[in-house]
């Protein structure tokens, strides 16, 4: 309903009523009191500060609802879903540095210190939204090194081999050759390809309400993947539709299945990317193109993670390093020789 005198929308009321089993005047007063009480206790409420950390993470996340992500948004549910339940009940004007800490130090013997880092990186910035004269200073544990095993070419070889013909075998072949990611591997359709080049351009995700499509995971991800000549045929007898046709989460779920059954060492479908990083790198091909073929936004994860050394690669240079310095001690030898003549 719109008011005649402002002309703008008029709020709906809400009214609450108050009754008491005492008579008289007595009841009256009980009433009055009982309406007092619930104006008090609604006003209270309402300042942030007297919300449980639990509330502060749920109001948070509802304001964020529609400018965040859908991936994003259902890493936060989960956050506040599985982890914060040691202070979840505290109300924000009672939480103590040392509440918190003792959050992070629990959280810290059974999640990874990644884990850990998103959910302090999320209470942090609910803290800067309702507290941000509050100031937590929380020592987080140190971050680990990434020591999965990358896959060397026999690994490769023998994967393709013991999975050829199958809808994994598309899957493989696209994340071990063209660098790509789970889900912009999902995201293809036949349209995507034009002669030997891949176009990629959308991804599909797990968000809050199941599989999602979306873009790419950054602006350096939209790009094009020019492929061998024997992947590209590999889709030949694909009309239209999508490249790959099985579940993502089937994916994740049988690929450690299927290297076990092919006594291949144990990695994750996503180190395939590992592999084609490392692989370049050993190649000579100088970061900014293999930052180019991955889709990477930056060289910090390049050099942090994907210039994991593979086995036979690593031999095979340090054979050279070592042959390099026999070669330039039999020169010393030598100069010894004749010096002793």
């Amino acid at each position: 309903m719109i008011d005649e005198k402002t002309g703008k929308q008029k709020r709906k009321r809400i009214y609450e009523s108050f009754t008491s089993d005492l008579q008289g005047r007595r009841g009256k007063r009980d009433a009055e009191a009982q309406a007092a009480q619930f104006l008090a206790e609604k006003d209270r409420k309402k300042r942030p500060e007297n919300w449980t950390v639990k509330e502060a993470f749920e109001n948070y996340i509802k304001l964020k609802d529609h400018v965040l992500s859908e991936t994003t948004l259902r890493g936060y549910e989960t956050i506040a879903r599985n982890q914060i339940g040691q202070i979840a009940d505290i109300s924000l004007r009672k939480l103590s540095q040392e509440d918190v800490q003792s959050w992070i130090n629990i959280l810290s013997v059974k999640l990874s210190p990644k884990t850990v880092k998103n959910a302090y990186g999320l209470f942090t910035a609910v803290m800067r939204m309702y507290l941000p004269d509050m100031h937590f200073h929380t020592t987080l544990p140190s971050a680990k090194t990434y020591e999965g095993y990358v896959p060397s070419d026999q690994d490769i070889t023998d994967l393709i081999c013991y999975i050829r013909g199958t809808e994994l075998e598309k899957a493989v072949l696209l994340a071990a050759f063209g660098s790509l990611r789970r889900g912009e591997v999902f995201g293809l359709t036949k349209k995507d390809i034009k002669g030997n080049s891949i176009r990629i351009r959308e991804t599909k995700v797990r968000g809050r309400s199941g599989i999602i499509k979306k873009g790419p995971k950054t602006q350096s991800s939209y790009r094009y993947v020019i492929m061998p000549e024997f992947v590209i045929r590999k889709f030949d007898d694909i009309e239209s539709g999508p490249l790959v046709r099985m579940h993502p989460e089937d994916l994740s779920k049988n690929f450690k299945k299927v290297l076990r059954s092919a006594g291949i060492p144990e990695f994750r479908y996503h180190d395939l990317r590992h592999y084609t990083a490392s692989i370049m790198h050993a190649l000579n091909i100088p970061d900014q193109y293999i930052m180019k073929r991955g889709g990477w936004k930056s060289d910090r994860v390049l050099k942090r993670v994907y210039r994991g050394t593979i086995a036979p690669e690593e031999e095979r240079f340090t054979d050279r390093i070592n042959e390099h310095f026999t070669e330039m001690m039999q020169h010393v030898m030598q100069h010894d020789k004749r010096k002793a003549l």
